[in-house]
């Protein structure tokens, strides 16, 4: 079941065609949080690489992606986003980007770098790490303070302030659990679980990443 389900995760969009998240977290493996011992940022590579060379960064992709009304420095042919407009998942605030005052929006790893290093990533080579680090279904252009306050934190310890958010927030993390065979604690499962009983049709993303 576990193959089978992952294998749809990877082929299929968004949209009915897509796994339901509550059988997608059926198929993770339950257990107990590994040690932090080792972790740095430095683990999963270089921050933003470009792993699918298309010339830009993958900040930038994340930008390019989330963001709606966007403006670009020129000679970058439509990578570099020096403004644009955002609308928030996790607060459903309308924020204004502007390059000058990056850190106000952030790009979130959806299930953190130091979370997965706990739950299986810590046994990984460097190339695959920084595969994860990058991957787009993985990352989301954000409000920064939020993004500052889920920190590390799994879905037994933080969730979206916006509430109507929250069942496609715990659906991506499983969706990227499930791509990447990461563990879930029960905690963490348990979270997982009563919020998606609240919305129990609800898809897992496509691959692709868009914030829907």
């Amino acid at each position: 079941m576990r193959a089978l389900l992952v294998a749809l995760l990877v082929v299929f969009g968004a949209g009915a065609s897509s796994p339901r998240a509550d059988d997608v977290l059926a198929t993770l493996a339950v257990k107990g949080r590994g040690p932090k011992t080792g972790y740095t940022r430095d683990q999963f590579g270089p921050a933003w690489a470009d792993v699918d060379r298309n010339g830009c960064d993958t900040r930038d992709d994340v930008l390019n992606r989330d963001l709606a009304a966007k403006e670009w420095r020129p000679g970058t042919h439509g990578c570099v986003v020096v403004a644009g407009v955002l609308h928030d998942p996790y607060t459903g605030r309308r924020l204004v980007f502007a390059k000058a005052d990056a850190a106000a929006v952030q790009i979130d790893h959806v299930v953190a770098l130091s979370d997965a290093w706990q739950k299986g990533a810590a046994r990984w080579d460097g190339a695959r790490r920084r595969q994860f680090a990058n991957d787009p279904l993985n990352l989301l252009a954000v409000d920064g303070p939020t993004n500052a306050k889920k920190s590390d934190g799994d879905a037994a310890t933080w969730l979206p302030p916006q509430r109507s958010y929250r069942c496609r927030f715990v659906a991506r993390q499983v969706a990227v659990k499930a791509k990447w065979k990461l563990s879930v604690t029960p905690a963490e499962h348990d979270a997982i679980a009563r919020v998606l009983a609240r919305c129990p049709e609800q898809r897992v993303p496509g691959s692709g990443g868009s914030t829907g």
